[in-house]
């Protein structure tokens, strides 16, 4: 059975503070095992394929490493929108929507983007303290999305 909200997060555990996204995804999967309301997924990057992940599903929740969001994350709505990214390996949120919405027929789900704010994303290098400090703030607000069913719709 599809469980109504998908949290994806993607990024680089070799690049320091791009691990943020499956970081986050590893301690929500830890805390919310088992529970139906939600899956979990995780990968290097989005891609085409992953528009196939959001399908039965009611809210996608994506959460990734980012240099421009305002310390600690932000939150966003993201919208169905085909970019240059579409035709690289690497998809952004925004485009996968649009992948989605060509392959169903169908609108997306609501989506909303977590976007945690990372300093250092050096090849070989840990998590910065600050980008953990993000990260436990972000996982605080993603714990309150879930359970209270918010994942839908702007932040």
């Amino acid at each position: 059975m599809t469980a109504p909200l998908l949290v994806f997060g993607w990024g680089n555990a070799s690049r320091g503070d791009d691990a943020l996204g499956p970081l986050c995804i590893e301690a929500l999967r830890a805390e919310f095992a088992g529970d139906p309301r939600v899956d979990f997924l995780d990968d290097y990057q989005l891609q085409v394929e992953h528009a196939l992940d959001l399908v039965g599903r009611r809210r996608v929740l994506f959460v990734d490493a980012s240099l421009s969001a305002e310390p600690p994350f932000t939150v966003c709505a993201v919208q169905a929108r085909a970019d240059t990214s579409i035709s690289t390996h690497a998809l952004s949120a925004a485009a996968l929507l649009e992948v989605y919405e060509d392959l169903q027929g169908t609108p997306a789900p609501a989506c909303k983007m977590l976007a945690i704010r990372g300093e250092q994303f050096e090849l070989g290098a840990p998590p910065s303290a600050a980008a953990r400090a993000h990260l436990a703030e972000a996982l605080a607000w993603a714990r309150h999305e879930i359970d209270q069913g918010g994942a839908a719709g702007a932040g």
